[in-house]
């Protein structure tokens, strides 16, 4: 196996132990990294060694990271575009520089392929630099008072504010591109931000706060980070006093947060069962590579990964069949190899729960099904009866389900019929089916002839019904965590 990585040796301290990585022990609370008494064992999913001993945090602990973060949000709110770009890009070029070593920590802290660890870098990157590039678009207009009698002779004119102290809650799946989009544009946006990373994955996260905060162009306590359980959460989203939670996961935990944080605002990156619809007309061959790339990837744990396929009938069998053709590209083993496409998923539960779901839905099972070593064997299921998980939930496993339809319109509807709605593809060679598609679909984004799980991280991005409100792309988020005030003034 090429490019070999293993894991590090644990610290008790908590800091960084990897070739080329290192950070502070302890959590970045205040000004500095704060001692802890108690350590979580990250551990690599491939084979269940001790990866490191992460720093946990508690409840008093991130109650001492908002006091700090209000703290500091004045200087923050006043803090000149300069030093927030200075600090994204600074962090950015940091990264780069560091880009191999931040791939293998992924690759142990998360079990996801190395394949797919790169991708979620190079992104992370993009992320961090469009934020520093949209400090300098932060801006307002003028209005025009005197429309009405009462207001001639007055000036009026809107600026963008910060919002306030922002949350950031983030899942484990590309733990370091989700705080990149929590982090990087509430700091555009000037506003101080407390993160707290899924307890699985705090690693990646750790050591982008600490790049952040040795730019030395921010005040330290401008971006914190507290690990821990469900009791930190609960003590950081429901503070009255901050102005955003933003928050990528289930969406069960996502509901609960906008219950518990209301009145706060709230923006929530929810679950999804992402559909690929494929039309009689369209190159079956690309729509079968796209299902393979796109349901795949991240061994399934992404939740625009593609769970549902609709295929018309009258290619229902061709389509199956340079599907199914295709399954032993699909490598699966070591993350640490370049050549893995699926690995073990993030625990013994979730693969457990997967296997579950698959047994008792119903469907036919055309490939896969079992284990394959600790990993799921990429699955295609069939004839998935109604009401099956499988088909309704998200499954974050590499489990892919396909359907027939009588046409187009039973298609989408077929596609609607669902609790969630964040991207959905279709492959056509008709224009006017595209165009159908964009009008018809209920969801966050319509991708034609491209997998769902595509996403440029300068575009607008979230969902619509129980996959979240609110938008993410730092141009998008920082219009989220940002307030107009409206100056009206009389010479």
């Amino acid at each position: 196996m090429s490019d070999p990585i293993a894991p590090g040796t644990p610290s008790p301290n908590g800091s960084g132990t990897f070739p080329g990585a290192s950070w502070p022990a302890g959590l970045p609370v205040g000004a500095g990294w704060v001692e802890v008494g108690e350590f979580a064992e990250v551990v690599f999913p491939y084979d269940g060694s001790v990866v490191a001993a992460a720093p946990l945090g508690n409840a008093e602990l991130a109650g001492r990271a908002i006091e700090e973060a209000l703290a500091v949000a004045p200087a923050m709110a006043a803090l000149p575009s300069h030093a927030r770009r200075t600090a994204l890009m600074g962090a950015h070029d940091a990264m780069a520089a560091r880009r191999a070593e931040f791939e293998r920590l992924l690759v142990l802290e998360t079990g996801k392929p190395l394949v797919d660890c790169r991708v979620e870098v190079a992104r992370t990157l993009v992320t961090l630099a469009t934020a520093a590039e949209e400090v300098a678009r932060l801006h307002g207009e003028t209005v025009p008072l005197d429309l009405m009698p009462a207001g001639e002779g007055l000036i009026g004119f809107w600026t963008r504010r910060p919002i306030g102290v922002v949350v950031g809650i983030t899942g484990f799946n590309y733990p370091l591109l989700l705080a990149a989009h929590k982090i990087a544009p509430a700091l555009a946006a000037g506003c101080p931000i407390v993160v707290k990373p899924a307890p699985a994955t705090p690693l990646a996260t750790l050591w982008l706060v600490d790049l952040l905060r040795s730019t030395g162009a921010l005040p330290p306590a401008a971006v914190q980070l507290v690990t821990g359980d469900v009791e930190v959460g609960r003590t950081l989203v429901e503070d009255r006093r901050i102005g955003a939670v933003s928050f990528t996961g289930s969406a069960a935990a996502g509901h609960a947060i906008a219950r518990n944080a209301a009145p706060t605002k709230v923006l929530l990156e929810l679950g999804s069962n992402a559909a690929l619809v494929v039309a009689a007309d369209a190159d079956l061959a690309a729509a079968a590579d796209a299902v393979v790339r796109g349901g795949y990837y991240a061994s399934g744990q992404a939740c625009i990964s593609v769970q549902r396929v609709v295929v018309e009938e009258p290619v229902r069998e061709e389509f199956l069949g340079l599907l199914t053709a295709r399954m032993s590209t699909v490598a699966v083993g070591d993350p640490r190899s370049p050549d893995t496409r699926v690995a073990p998923l993030i625990d013994d539960r979730s693969t457990a729960r997967v296997l579950d779901w698959v047994t008792s839905s119903g469907a036919t099972v055309l490939t896969g099904g079992t284990r394959n070593g600790r990993a799921i064997a990429p699955t295609i299921l069939t004839d998935i009866p109604d009401g099956a998980e499988v088909w309704d939930e998200e499954i974050f496993g590499p489990v892919v389900c396909v359907r027939a339809a009588a046409s187009l319109e039973d298609a989408f509807e077929t596609v609607n019929r669902s609790r969630y709605g964040l991207h959905v593809s279709v492959f056509t060679r008709s224009l006017a089916t595209a165009f159908a598609a964009i009008d018809r679909l209920e969801a966050g984004g319509v991708v034609v002839n491209e997998v769902p799980g595509f996403r440029a991280d300068n575009m607008p991005y979230g969902g619509v019904k129980d996959s979240g409100i609110g938008r993410e792309g730092p141009r998008f988020a920082i219009d989220e965590l940002t307030v107009t005030r409206m100056a009206i003034i009389r010479p």
